[in-house]
């Protein structure tokens, strides 16, 4: 069984600091409650429709936006699921990590079907259909808004065993 809780953000579009702030209350008010997980919405470390700055504030997966929210998860002793624009081979991703409550990255996914220009414009396309990490011995996947409304995507997921999905959506 997991228990999840859900934030709704990000606090203030482009203010990192101010939304891993909000990430943080969030988290305390999950554990207080009981949660196992707390899933943020896509692109909830930064905002989602901040043009320009979506490349200013890419970072690798292991980055200090990483360092934070495992501290975050660390500290209230839950998984948290995080947005945030993400420095890859290929140029910007829109990504979702995942963090245990021991503060290791555990799941990672990137977006896989970009949502018109603004997508098209910041991010490349991931090239995963079914991210997954295992938590409380259940196996959880990943997708991100508009990659749910296609069903290759779905059918990736049933078919690798996924129990649960997460699908963060700005």
């Amino acid at each position: 069984m997991i228990r999840a809780a859900l934030f709704q953000g990000p606090a203030t579009a482009g203010a990192v600091d101010a939304n891993v702030a909000a990430i943080a209350v969030a988290a305390r008010g999950a554990a207080a409650a009981g949660a196992d997980i707390l899933i943020t919405p896509e692109m909830s470390a930064t905002g989602y429709n901040i043009g320009p700055l979506s490349a200013e504030r890419a970072e690798p997966a292991d980055g200090p936006l990483f360092d934070t929210i495992a501290e975050i998860a660390r500290t209230n002793g839950l998984a948290i699921v995080y947005g945030y624009p993400e420095v890859g081979e290929a140029g910007n991703y829109n990504t979702v990590g995942v963090v245990s409550r021991d503060g290791e990255l555990i799941g990672h996914h990137r977006k896989t079907h970009l949502y018109g220009d603004l997508d098209r414009g910041l991010f490349v396309a991931g090239n995963v259909l079914a991210s997954q990490f295992t938590l409380n011995g259940l196996v959880c996947g990943l997708a991100i808004c508009y990659d749910i409304e296609f069903p290759e995507v779905a059918r990736a997921h049933a078919e690798s065993g996924t129990a649960i999905l997460f699908v963060p959506t700005g």
